[in-house]
């Protein structure tokens, strides 16, 4: 019979952070997100950054257990939304897909004062582990987790200008949903972070059929041609694509 993502849940925790951890270190660090980059540049690129701290090592060793492992960002990307978060300095910011919480945790500590993150997930199983955590290193208070599909969520939400940064990580195949749900409640000059956007490569080769890849494909053609936005995508882990909404859409598209 197969586990429970419960029982999976205290069967990654009973192997203990340690134990876990000893494996991430052996392999240098890096998760297979990084195989776009060659182990020594990729050594050299963890040696040169700021590393996690304990309750985000913690955090990853324990995730590291679980079949669903990859869907944590990688600890580089994650300081790259602490240093985001803190230069953009939202009031408010929310994130679609929050899996055990990592991506959060880093998009928590860069909030100023006063500032709230929403966190939309669908496990309550994962995002136990994702509270756990974000009890430790102290932002809790910062959080409020919703849970239920993510769309419904957002769709729930007032259709107004409220949010100043948000992180689309979850259902790759509603991606353009997301997007276009969150574009009207994104303030004038807010930014929209979107990972996973190179599907390992996989966007460039046309004969893919992957439903994720496909749909991905197109989201990525979209949103280059979107008038409402100015857009970035930065060959970070798996691909992470930056937009900032325009004050006003721009001219001749």
């Amino acid at each position: 019979m197969p586990r429970s993502p419960a029982q999976r849940i205290r069967e990654a925790t009973a192997l203990g952070a340690e134990t876990v951890r000893r494996e991430v270190t052996r392999s240098g660090g890096r998760g297979p997100k990084s195989a776009f980059l060659n182990s020594t540049i990729g050594a050299y690129l963890t040696e040169h950054s700021s590393p996690p701290d304990e309750v985000l090592g913690d955090l990853s060793a324990v995730t590291a257990a679980l079949p669903e492992a990859e869907m944590q960002v990688p600890a580089e990307q994650g300081t790259l939304l602490t240093i985001l978060t803190a230069s953009i300095a939202p009031h408010r910011a929310v994130e679609v897909g929050t899996f055990t919480g990592y991506s959060a945790l880093c998009i928590a500590r860069g909030l100023p004062d006063g500032g709230r993150l929403l966190c939309l997930d669908v496990s309550e199983e994962w995002t136990a582990i994702a509270r756990q955590h974000w009890d430790r290193a102290g932002v809790s208070d910062r959080i409020d987790l919703v849970l239920g599909p993510a769309a419904d969520s957002l769709a729930d939400l007032p259709e107004e200008p409220t949010f100043d940064l948000a992180f689309i990580d979850a259902d790759k195949v509603s991606y353009q949903r997301y997007y276009e749900l969150l574009i009207p409640r994104i303030n004038p000059n807010g930014v929209i972070i979107i990972d996973n956007v190179l599907q390992y490569g996989k966007v460039v080769r046309p004969r893919s059929d992957n439903p994720a890849v496909v749909a991905v494909r197109e989201f990525n053609r979209r949103l280059a041609a979107d008038s409402r936005v100015q857009v970035v995508m930065l060959p970070v882990a798996d691909g992470l694509t930056i937009a900032r909404k325009l004050p006003s859409p721009r001219s001749g598209d």
